[in-house]
């Protein structure tokens, strides 16, 4: 079994929790630009990818790495498959079902995954505390989810975000699991290119903001591909070389607690005592781990 001393232990707990939390509020923003924008899940992923690889490419005394040999350039494409297919997904679903309902299916689907994959592909074991604040968080997400859904297509809207949420998994495995994932600016140029098809398909429309103030656009556009993208994922591989996978997958809960606050505060989502309730059963469940 891995130790871990105190000191980085709850250094990567925080940065975990703080890409989280930044997760969270993207969710909020890409929710507002796909229904004032005319942006599409698509497009607004295309985007933050877009924006992220650039301001790496800008960086001072920075240069595009594609890491050693064919082995970086794996890696790379990996984790830019990985983050195109549950951050496209991720956004869809919040268009189909709404941020909170779309927010909590993909991450609450963290747990499950990766605590069962840990323990069958890295062989982590789960200590009685860490199994006790899995189950308070899908307890609270059990909660959460029986929220009513704010979306037009629902059904829709879950099923594309039970496959973020495995998109998300099979990256911490593979992190965890010392597969070099590195939000790196051949990663997010990866991400891009995979989501061009999709781009092709939808045309001009959905890809390119047509409505609403442009400069809210642009602004909203620039925090997607910084903070909750280029910063949030830098965060989150950190916390992992020191956070064992279901742990991590935990903190991340700490995302639809966001997204749903935010939700009800800034987009009339409704508000009700089965949220609290959840809210309230995850972020025991977060205390406890940070008593570990």
């Amino acid at each position: 079994m891995t130790s871990y001393t105190a000191v980085p232990f709850r250094r990567g707990l925080l940065s975990i929790s703080a890409a989280a939390v930044a997760w969270g509020v993207g969710g909020a923003v890409s929710a507002l630009l796909m229904s004032t924008s005319g942006l599409g899940p698509a497009g607004v992923s295309c985007w933050r990818f877009g924006v992220a690889a650039l301001c790496l490419a800008l960086l001072p005394g920075r240069r595009p790495r594609a890491g050693r040999g064919a082995a970086g350039w794996r890696a790379a494409a990996l984790t830019g498959l990985g983050l195109a297919v549950s951050q496209c997904a991720y956004f869809g679903s919040v268009r189909y079902a709404g941020l909170g309902l779309g927010t909590l299916i993909t991450i609450g689907a963290g747990p499950v995954f990766t605590s069962l994959g840990a323990h069958l592909l890295l062989g982590e074991r789960l200590t009685r505390r860490t199994a006790a604040a899995v189950a308070l968080a899908l307890a609270g997400l059990a909660l959460l989810v029986a929220a009513p859904a704010a979306g037009p297509r629902p059904a829709l809207g879950v099923a594309l975000a039970v496959l973020a949420g495995a998109g998300q998994s099979g990256l911490t495995l593979w992190a965890r699991g010392g597969g070099s994932a590195r939000a790196g600016t051949g990663a997010f140029t990866t991400g891009l290119l995979c989501l061009l098809p999709l781009v092709a398909v939808q045309g001009v429309q959905g890809v390119l903001p047509v409505d609403g103030d442009p400069l809210v656009t642009a602004v909203a556009l620039l925090f997607l591909g910084t903070v909750p993208t280029l910063f949030a994922y830098r965060w989150y591989f950190t916390g992992l070389t020191t956070v064992p996978s279901t742990t991590a997958a935990v903190l991340v809960l700490l995302e639809p607690a966001t997204a749903a606050v935010i939700g009800v505060l800034c987009l009339g989502e409704p508000l009700t005592a089965g949220l609290l309730a959840g809210s309230a059963l995850l972020l025991a469940a977060i205390a406890a781990l940070a008593r570990e």
